[in-house]
């Protein structure tokens, strides 16, 4: 019997085709191997799930929902868009889904102390929640930059007991808060379980973060049976790092169901004014990872920029990258604009504000059903825009309702 997807994918050392590994210092060895052999036991122990189970229903308020946008599929005059409504999960954004489980497996091994980067703010929040729900120190790794332009998530974090560290060099982005979070993590690995925050990093991040918000994806495809009768036609999401289009795609990767990733495009198409990996880098190593990343003149990480503080990272996770390769997945692209623009539609037409980072799906999602008027559409809205709307507003004006 052939197994699924996800049962044989990533290989054993964590590669997805040619891409992934665990490319780290010898000292970070034998935690990474610790933490391997933590998950695979504990991913397949009872009590674990059951734990994990119980946080997600009566804690996070999952499943959450399915809901149909009438209005914004009227508006566009095409296809039929639907919303996993991610926006709801506790703290606002798909990332607790990944923090409560890491948060469990620190406790598992005996950890004291959490370590992580953010860049939007919304990891570290889900993050910072975690810990203090489970009663472990929270460093939380962030860009200056970012700091002052998610003020109310570096407040969030820090009420939750979290001590936010400012990224002061390079760009002063996630990038630089991902550079700081590792350097902290390899002075103190004994003590600490550096979280990481999508599906990136050294094996076996990216699977063990596919793994933990594939519960977006499963739930999904079953609520979407439910109310149609059918599966979508697209499912739908934003890529930066890509940990929830991971969760998303998981619940449909053995199903006729077409995946779209969409990048920042950012404001063009030159070098540091987008954050568009799978469009235009290479095949390369960063941050104890091979996968697909934008490159200078030198070979290195190479500047970045989004309107969406949680997607502008120069790489990508690796299982994306090998699904862009095998044709499973297309990848498209949403400018500043659009998502600007897909910011305030659904605000205004569904009463839902959403995210930066997920407004760029929400975009892509549009531009779709006025191109297929015969489809489903199904979008991760993977976090609620009460983080931007200071942002948004002092940038760009309240547009007068469509």
């Amino acid at each position: 019997m052939k197994k699924s997807y996800l049962a044989s994918t990533p290989d054993e050392n964590g590669y997805f085709g040619k891409y992934g590994g665990a490319f780290i210092p010898p000292q970070l060895e034998k935690p990474f191997k610790e933490i391997t052999a933590a998950y695979e036991k504990l991913s397949k122990s009872h009590e674990f799930r059951h734990e994990l189970k119980k946080i997600r229903k009566h804690y996070q308020g999952r499943p959450t929902p399915v809901y149909y946008a009438k209005n914004l599929s009227e508006y566009c005059g095409g296809g039929q868009i639907y919303l996993k409504r991610e926006d709801l999960n506790h703290t606002g954004a798909h990332k607790l889904n990944h923090c409560m489980a890491e948060a469990l497996i620190a406790k598992h091994l005996g950890k004291k102390k959490l370590i992580a980067e953010t860049g939007a703010g919304q990891h570290g929040v889900a993050l910072a929640t975690a810990a203090a729900y489970f009663g472990l120190e929270c460093d939380i790794y962030m860009g200056e930059v970012d700091i002052a332009k998610e003020h109310p998530n570096v407040v969030r974090m820090q009420i939750l007991g979290a001590r936010v560290i400012p990224a002061t060099h390079g760009l002063k982005t996630l990038k630089e808060a991902v550079d700081s979070a590792f350097e902290a993590y390899v002075g103190d690995a004994e003590n600490s379980l550096y979280a990481i925050g999508s599906v990136v990093g050294p094996h076996p991040f990216p699977q063990m973060v596919r793994d933990f918000q594939s519960v977006v994806g499963m739930e999904a495809r079953e609520q979407f049976l439910e109310m149609t009768g059918m599966l979508p036609d697209h499912a739908v999401a934003c890529v930066g790092g890509g940990s929830n289009a991971m969760g998303l795609f998981a619940g449909f990767i053995d199903d006729p169901v077409q995946l779209h990733g969409v990048e920042p495009l950012g404001v063009g198409t030159k070098l540091g004014q987008h954050a568009a990996s799978l469009t235009y880098g290479e095949e390369g190593i960063m941050h104890g990872f091979n996968s697909v990343m934008l490159k200078d003149e030198r070979g290195e990480p190479a500047p970045v920029y989004s309107i969406g503080s949680g997607i502008d990272y120069p790489s990508v996770g690796p299982e994306h990258a090998y699904l862009r390769d095998i044709g499973r997945t297309i990848v498209g692209t949403c400018n500043d604009a659009e998502a600007v623009d897909a910011f305030y539609k659904l605000s205004q037409l569904e009463g839902i504000i959403p995210a930066l980072e997920s407004a760029h799906a929400v975009a892509y999602a549009m531009k779709l059903a006025k191109e297929n008027p015969k489809d489903a559409i199904l979008v991760n809205l993977s976090g609620r825009g009460d983080k931007d709307i200071d942002f948004v507003v002092e940038h760009h004006p309240i547009p007068a309702r469509p």
